[in-house]
């Protein structure tokens, strides 16, 4: 009787210390890290008028997603980085910030397309695609730290007539999925364990 009970007890107690463990790796927490925006540029090959739509939209939703996501830090009072790297490096310790980036976005890919709905003869859709590439170099060393990247086509049923505020939130809406998309990326290959050299 008292083997038996035990023999039911163990692999309870056993689950029970393998899903605490499991609740424990996942509730570590996570590193925090530091992006400074160097700069959004569009590629030769992206249209100027597309560029022009795309550009200050995809750098104000990276400065929204620096400023939002939860594994990114905002720094106050450091050391300039270009020219005092120990103390930037002393700073960043005592902050708590496992690494700094400063990161490039490019723009891939912006175009807008009106295409008509023939099923519907009174309305017409407007299609957005944006795609980027998101290079981090960490700082203050300069050397590659991550790259990402995001894309995104959205389409929007409109009337007849476009009005501003309908290619406005086409591309709002497209630039914000496409640095979501890339951010993402950036974020998977920061959480995998980087090797000593």
């Amino acid at each position: 009787m008292l083997r038996s009970s035990l023999a039911l007890f163990l692999p309870a107690v056993v689950g029970l210390a393998l899903s605490s463990a499991a609740t424990s790796a996942e509730a570590a927490p996570k590193k925090k890290y530091y992006f400074e925006l160097a700069a959004v540029t569009a590629k030769p090959e992206v249209k100027a008028d597309a560029a022009k739509n795309a550009t200050p939209r995809v750098e104000a939703q990276v400065k929204k997603a620096f400023s939002a996501h939860p594994q990114l830090v905002a720094l106050e009072g450091q050391p300039d980085w270009r020219t005092q790297t120990e103390p930037y490096r002393k700073f960043l310790k005592q902050k708590g910030v496992a690494a700094a980036y400063l990161v490039t976005v490019e723009l891939t890919e912006a175009s807008e397309e009106i295409q008509p709905m023939p099923d519907k003869p009174n309305s017409q859709r407007i299609v957005v695609r944006v795609a980027l590439h998101m290079l981090g170099e960490s700082i203050p060393a300069k050397t590659m730290g991550f790259t990402g990247d995001g894309q995104a086509t959205i389409k929007v049923e409109v009337g007849k007539k476009i009005r501003d505020a309908d290619r406005e939130y086409a591309w709002a809406q497209a630039s914000e999925a496409a640095v979501n998309d890339a951010m993402a990326t950036v974020f998977k290959q920061l959480a995998v364990p980087q090797k000593k050299q």
